[in-house]
């Protein structure tokens, strides 16, 4: 899901469709006879039996309520007045579709809509946003380790926890739907979404996305619950199905490198869909999972919000997933050129909810014209709302939502952070210790630090952190990895730090923090995984001016390092860890064992691409990756030897 501003087309007149026959006039089509709907726009409201709510408000509901159900919009897009008047069911913030300020009250007072809407039968608004590490749109949330970490770390009841964390932020500031987990399985690091996705094995990722739903969507415990209220915050699978996928070169919809794999198309067999990607929602599906986003991208030359087959066939059908299934931003767009022929299209391939998210008025319109023509039938309306509405029973949202919400001082609080820095310090990968450069001595006599990585909050939280795509600087409160290595030494200890790695001098520990600025979705897509001109110079002078060098490396992906490798006493994985830079302190200074492990093949030059452990067979000597997935010196894997003997640069 991405977010880009834009400015609303003007507003069309949606006619109400009730028990009386209106004929509407498109264009210089013949009028088309409406169906009966059995309840008036004015109909009073029944008191709803307690035995099956959903039904009874079903029956009830007019063709416009249920087509607004099925609307979602971008909430600065929705103009006063318009979610009662267009019977709007859900609305979603993008990211940078935040509060200015950095009162969390605000986002509850003035950006959630209310509970129940002014409307006849009072629907509750669904609100979404995007908290795959937390909600790190949010000033003052924690921000956890980006799932590419918590993948390293591969501890499934600490996800489990983390899921929970997540959760009773959202709840203390109104918001009930989360667009997480990522449960893609990545098989190109060259794609920028990598770090969204904890592996490239089908394994991992089900573990670790199950345990993380479980702990988005199970009520807490002493939690009071509204009547008939069974998830705490719903949790979103996405993106189905082959995400992770999509071939190098195959993108027409990457508007920013439409020569790279964003948003493109998946060329495999349906034995390998079914092998890579399907298990990951098999198991979201028996976890209790009740939203599936659509990915923007194609199997083999059709978009998945058109693939009938897949939506319909398997994931409703032989998997019997029993919630809602939401689109991607305006994916439905997509799908034709021809607007009416891709909402059909979608709406009949199994996409219950439309994330319009701009002009909802043009997907209302198109909707009442696909029924009032006969090509969306009543019977898949009535279905897609039923999904909506159950999901919204679940969550409790026909109570008193007040009651059950979350407090503000969960928000940031103690307990969330001492738990986020215990995921940072799982997620350390040690790649290289020579020298016994690790542990580093609290006492050491001087410690030099470079690399502008070294002290940006925002490059330690990457994307997806305030802003979509991320933004370097003060973006968030927390811990620096120079403000936590500052922390944890000796007070007799002297550390210095320089951005490009300029001293005078030699000390005993050098420590250059390099690796990639923010990003997401296809402004991340790459052809070329080196480290920049200016990390290569941090790394260079600190070797000058050190005893001993170690080299963290803070990026959504493995990087080609094999030229740079041996300049350094020892290597650390440490991703994109989040707010709390002390758990990276943690691992350097020996408080804790180094217990990550490589989630992706660990590529030895860039012609190696895409590298998995699909692909990686048979690959020994220098057509070896650098690193194999699950590589990790602190749980007893041993330094290939075989990397000595290569060419240092491949490239």
């Amino acid at each position: 899901m991405i977010f880009r501003k834009n400015r609303l087309l003007p507003v069309l007149l949606l006619i109400a469709v009730t028990l009386s026959a209106c004929n509407r006039v498109t264009g210089t089509e013949t009028p088309i006879q409406p169906p009966e709907i059995s309840v008036t726009e004015t109909a009073t409201p029944e008191v709803l039996p307690p035995s099956d709510p959903v039904e009874a408000l079903l029956a009830q509901m007019t063709l416009a309520e249920k087509i607004g159900q099925m609307t979602q919009v971008e909430q600065y897009s929705l103009k006063a007045g318009d979610s009662d008047k267009y019977f709007i069911g859900s609305v979603i913030s993008g990211g940078g579709s935040v509060p200015t300020t950095a009162d969390t009250r605000e986002w509850a007072e003035t950006f959630v809509p209310p509970a129940a809407p002014q409307t006849r039968l009072g629907i509750p608004i669904l609100y979404a946003v995007d908290a795959i590490h937390g909600i790190g749109a949010l000033y003052g949330a924690t921000v956890f380790p980006q799932p590419i970490g918590l993948g390293a770390g591969n501890h499934p009841e600490l996800m489990r926890q983390i899921g929970q964390a997540t959760a009773e932020e959202m709840r203390a500031i109104g918001i009930s739907w989360n667009f997480a987990p990522i449960v893609a399985v990545p098989q190109d690091i060259r794609w920028g979404r990598t770090y969204e996705s904890y592996s490239e094995d089908t394994q991992r990722v089900v573990a670790l996305s199950t345990a993380f739903i479980q702990g988005l969507q199970s009520l807490p415990k002493d939690f009071v619950a509204a009547e008939g209220q069974s998830l705490y915050t719903l949790a979103t699978p996405k993106h189905y199905l082959g995400d992770g996928g999509t071939a190098f070169g195959t993108s027409t919809q990457n508007i920013f490198k439409p020569y790279l794999i964003d948003q493109g198309d998946t060329q495999l067999t349906e034995a390998e869909m079914r092998e890579y990607f399907l298990p990951a929602y098999q198991a979201a599906v028996e976890t209790g999972a009740m939203s599936i986003m659509v990915s923007f991208s194609s199997w083999n030359g059709t978009k998945m919000h058109a693939q009938s087959y897949w939506i319909n066939d398997v994931l409703k059908g032989e998997l019997g997933f029993e919630g809602f299934v939401v689109s991607d931003w305006g994916g439905i767009d997509q799908i034709s050129e021809n607007y009416y022929e891709a909402v059909v299209t979608a709406i009949n391939a199994g996409v219950d909810m439309n994330m319009v998210p701009y002009d909802y008025v043009k997907f209302i319109n198109a909707m009442e014209r696909g029924v009032m023509k006969g090509d969306i039938t009543l019977e898949r309306i009535d279905d897609a709302v039923r999904r909506i509405l159950n999901v919204k029973y679940q969550l409790g949202l026909f109570g008193d939502t007040q009651s059950n919400l979350g407090s503000l001082d969960d928000i940031g609080s103690e307990a969330h952070r001492a738990l986020a820095r215990q995921a940072v310090r799982e997620s350390l990968v040690l790649l290289k210790n020579e020298n016994s450069a690790l542990p580093i001595a609290k006492d050491a006599d001087s410690i030099i630090v470079a690399g502008i990585a070294a002290n940006d909050m925002g490059i330690q939280c990457g994307g997806w952190t305030t802003e979509w795509q991320g933004e370097t600087g003060d973006v968030q409160p927390g811990t620096t990895i120079l403000e936590a290595i500052r922390a944890a030494v000796s007070p007799a200890t002297t550390v210095t730090y320089s951005q490009d790695g300029q001293f005078e001098g030699t000390a005993e520990i050098g420590i250059a923090v390099v690796g990639e600025t923010p990003y997401a979705e296809g402004v991340g897509d790459a052809s070329d995984l080196s480290l920049s001109d200016k990390d290569l110079q941090v790394i260079t002078n600190l070797r000058e001016h050190s005893q001993k060098l170690i080299v963290i490396l803070i990026s959504g992906r493995p990087l080609v390092i094999t030229e740079q490798f041996p300049l350094a006493d020892a290597w650390v994985a440490a991703w994109l860890p989040g707010t709390e830079g002390a758990g990276v302190a943690d691992g350097l200074f020996g408080d804790y064992p180094f217990s990550g492990t490589l989630p992706y093949t660990w590529p030895r030059s860039k012609d190696q691409l895409p590298l998995n452990t699909h692909t990686v067979e048979g690959l020994t000597g220098c057509a070896a990756p650098l690193f194999p997935f699950g590589y990790g010196l602190g749980v007893g894997s041993s330094q290939p030897a075989e990397w000595l003997n290569c060419p240092s640069n491949m490239d």
